[in-house]
């Protein structure tokens, strides 16, 4: 058995049944709002190609995909990251989602060939809080998560607090941007940065972007790692793979349609290892793929439709809460007036609205045991209904009244 199964954390959604088991919220409509998956309606014309495209059923894909998908992915990386010519088709590579291809990264290029005999695992960089996946994969690669705490104030990773030692070590940086669960999104400068420093000490960075379509600016879309690494000089891209998914840019999460992209070597060594996993796309999701990438009106009515749910549910929030729109993403990151398991639990037991802890989603600091970045945090995800946003608002909002309000007025 691998023994990084061992080390491996209970899932943050089985923590969460756990919290709410035995109890009985009121009996009102349950909205959940701790699972960040998209509900709205996908895109007519997407389903319509996909409906038209089952007679791919019928023959194996390839793992690299069709020149037709790959040429798309190009196109819509070019025009929307300033690319131009830098990027062509051997530089994508098609994925059934990025949670599986976040995962496999690691497989693939942790701990790596310089670290062979190595007598410590060498370690993973992540965010703390993070998305699971990164450290279940650094622990079943046989590497160590390396956690750097997101600054409370920015919401972004401390890099600055990485010893010299560990960025020496490194074999994998895993990057979110815009973040989960803070919606931060990092200057172009900050991942020239990341750019450089991956360049110096030959580890791979891994930028997660599944949520760079969703932003509120639509004059200042988020930057990605491949814009900064030509930024910086990198015209090969090296050291760089970027992971984008249809499931939140297009609200397609079930067809498990995303892509990564980067330095050519880089994709076609990932390309080989994934041929051996079996990683290959079906061809009628790689036809209906080709549509949403190469359409932006739908992605647009989608941003709409979330910047009006922040904008509904701020003020709601803002008469009890310390509430921020973030800059991208489509969570809240909610300080609690007290403790943030006891928040959420409180809060499904008398309004019927589930979120999630934030210490759910966090470990302890490295050089701080008794203190985690996600204590004191929930995380509100505006995926259900306008509707249904305003209405576990207004429900919060007379909670957080009732069961904090002693304790909000000697603050």
């Amino acid at each position: 058995m691998n023994p990084g199964l061992d080390q491996l954390q209970q899932y943050p959604f089985e923590r969460l049944n756990a919290l709410k088991a035995g109890l009985t919220p009121p009996p009102v409509s349950p909205i959940v709002m701790a699972i960040g998956e998209p509900k709205h309606e996908a895109p007519d014309f997407v389903l319509e190609t996909l409906k038209k495209s089952l007679g791919g059923l019928s023959i194996y894909p390839l793992t690299a995909g069709t020149p037709e998908l790959r040429e798309a992915i190009a196109g819509w990386l070019s025009r929307r990251f300033h690319l131009a010519e830098k990027i062509q088709a051997c530089h994508v590579l098609p994925v059934n989602g990025t949670r599986e291809a976040l995962f496999a990264v690691a497989q693939c290029f942790a701990p790596g060939p310089k670290h062979k005999g190595q007598a410590a695992a060498p370690p993973v960089l992540m965010p703390n809080p993070f998305y699971q996946i990164y450290e279940g994969a650094a622990l079943l690669c046989g590497a160590r998560p390396y956690y750097i705490d997101i600054d409370s104030e920015s919401g972004l990773p401390r890099y600055e607090d990485v010893p010299e030692s560990v960025w020496q070590d490194c074999t994998l940086l895993y990057v979110c941007t815009p973040g989960n669960p803070t919606g931060a999104v990092m200057p172009l400068e900050l991942l020239g940065e990341l750019v450089k420093k991956a360049l110096k000490y030959n580890f791979v960075i891994a930028s997660d972007e599944c949520y760079s379509e969703l932003y509120f600016d639509e004059g200042a879309p988020p930057a990605g790692i491949l814009q900064a690494a030509l930024k910086v000089g990198n015209d090969a891209l090296e050291n760089c793979l970027a992971f984008h998914s249809l499931s939140k840019r297009s609200s397609l999460p079930g067809m498990r349609s995303g892509f990564v992209a980067g330095n050519a070597n880089l994709i076609e060594t990932f390309r080989l290892y994934r041929t051996y996993q079996g990683g290959a796309m079906p061809p009628p999701i790689q036809t209906a793929s080709i549509a949403a990438w190469n359409d932006e009106a739908h992605v647009q009515a989608n941003r709409a439709l979330y910047r009006r749910k922040f904008q509904e549910t701020a003020p709601v929030l803002a008469e009890v809460l310390p509430v921020t729109i973030p800059a991208g993403g489509f969570y809240y990151w909610l300080k609690t007036p007290g403790d943030d398991k006891e928040f959420a639990r409180e809060l499904y037991r008398h309004t019927n609205v589930t979120v999630l802890p934030g210490s759910y989603l966090a470990r302890g600091s490295l050089s701080d045991e008794t203190y985690s970045p996600g204590r004191g945090y929930v995380r509100m995800a505006l995926v259900a209904t306008a509707e249904e946003c305003l209405e576990a608002a207004r429900r919060t909002r007379d909670f957080v009244k009732e069961f904090y309000g002693a304790r909000l007025a000697e603050a």
